[in-house]
């Protein structure tokens, strides 16, 4: 039996298959729906969804989240439900970018290793730069670097007015943006930052200067294990929202309900700064044609708002990521060379891990140990941004401690450990 370090998702006895179960039950057998029969905004669990998704979902999910938030800023009309981050991500792209207007991509790196086919996918494969997260500075992502990219890339395309990208096709009026930005700024996959206030509020100044959007994947921010903030750190587009200059704002929160319920209900919202950002958003093809992706799936899970079994599943979640946080950090500190740097484990899914110079042969060492020993590690060199690599794979390694129990955890360090020794 392997030790997988690699996989992203929770460990099989964590997803709440009864509570789900139930939630089923009651909307598809315990509530008739008769009112929605002459409702535009509302549809019936098993017919094609409205565009932006059911009001009274969108309005219960708002709701949760100025509960954790303290404020009161979410609103049903600043939210697009998804079926789920990724596909959060590529409607947004769809929507929001174009090959003739859309002039650079770019990602925080090190990245979700998934994310650059999105871009490929819309034709900016050969348009992305990286940005590096900045550990310890004044700033959380290197924003000097990413202005001066800005700038170069800016050259000949005129000056940023309110009308910068506003386009018209058979649709109606629509926003491209000339630049777009992609980061994980809670508990950040696979690097393990949260960026402070002060780099969120800069972003949203440079977003508005350039012409940028910002795309937050925000899917960590409730897996918080410190118990140091009472609410989380506000959202990018939280920040844009109160001080929004222009009808469509700069951000996006892409968010999910994958990580705190689980990822096959496929269910995700999307909230920006304005109405009318989140009304494009869902005026995308599939959109369009469907309706709201996975219907049925998002009554369900305002059921389990409502019923209070997404809070409590949270909670029991929090407490064995919690456990296992501890035990990764711990064992990492027993077992790997002195002078490896850990980021990360205060909350959401991933620790980054980067070995001293002094050790060679990372990618070697690690194909071996999973030969060898079944143990799984997940090398720096898959979270590379396409076309700009920093070289991730030579020194570092994400690790996973959603997937496996402390046990598990521990003796897969004590294993790479090892192997490093002996490779050395």
């Amino acid at each position: 039996m392997s030790i997988n370090f690699f996989k992203g998702h929770p460990t099989r006895e964590l997803l709440p298959a009864k509570e789900i179960a139930d939630s089923y039950n009651k909307v598809l057998l315990e509530q008739d729906y008769l009112s929605y029969d002459s409702d535009p905004q509302n549809q019936h669990p098993l017919a094609y969804g409205t565009d932006p998704g059911n009001l009274e979902v969108r309005e219960t999910i708002a709701q949760w989240v100025n509960k954790k938030y303290g404020s009161d800023t979410t609103r049903a009309d600043l939210i697009n439900l998804t079926s789920g981050a990724s596909y959060g991500v590529a409607n947004i792209l769809t929507s929001c970018t174009s090959r003739d207007i859309t002039l650079r991509a770019f990602i925080v790196t090190p990245t979700y290793f998934l994310i650059n086919n999105a871009f490929v996918d819309v034709g900016l494969g050969d348009r992305m730069t990286a940005v590096n997260e900045t550990a310890g500075g004044e700033y959380d992502i290197d924003l000097d670097a990413l202005t001066s990219e800005l700038v170069k890339y800016s050259k000949g395309a005129g000056k940023v007015t309110l009308e910068t990208g506003i386009v018209q096709d058979p649709r109606g009026e629509r926003k491209i943006y000339r630049f777009v930005l992609y980061l994980v700024p809670s508990f950040s996959n696979p690097g393990g930052m949260t960026y402070n206030v002060k780099t969120r509020e800069k972003l949203v100044q440079i977003a508005r200067d350039f012409d940028l959007l910002i795309i937050s994947d925000d899917v960590y921010e409730y897996l918080d294990y410190t118990a140091e903030r009472d609410v989380p750190l506000p959202k990018i587009s939280q920040i844009d929202q109160a001080t929004v200059t222009n009808k469509y704002g700069n951000t996006i929160s892409n968010a999910t309900f994958s990580k705190i319920i689980a990822p096959g209900l496929r269910v995700g919202w999307q909230e920006s700064a304005t109405p009318a950002l989140v009304k494009q958003l869902s005026q995308t093809g599939a959109n369009k044609s469907g309706g709201t992706p996975a219907q049925l799936s998002t009554l369900v899970v305002a059921d389990m708002i409502k019923s209070q079994k997404l809070d409590t599943n949270l909670s029991k979640v929090i407490s064995v990521y919690k456990e296992r946080a501890a035990v990764l950090r711990k064992s990492i500190e027993d077992y790997l060379p002195k002078g490896t740097e850990v980021h990360g484990g205060e909350g959401g899914y991933f620790v980054w891990v980067k070995l001293p110079d002094t050790i060679k042969d990372n990618q070697k060492t690690i194909k071996k140990l999973a030969e060898e020993k079944g143990v799984i590690l997940a090398g720096g060199e898959h979270f590379e941004v396409f076309g700009d690599e920093r070289g991730w794979g030579k020194q570092c390694v994400r690790l996973s401690l959603s997937y496996l129990t402390s046990k598990e955890i521990r003796q897969g360090i004590k294993l790479w450990g090892e192997a490093i020794e002996n490779n050395s």
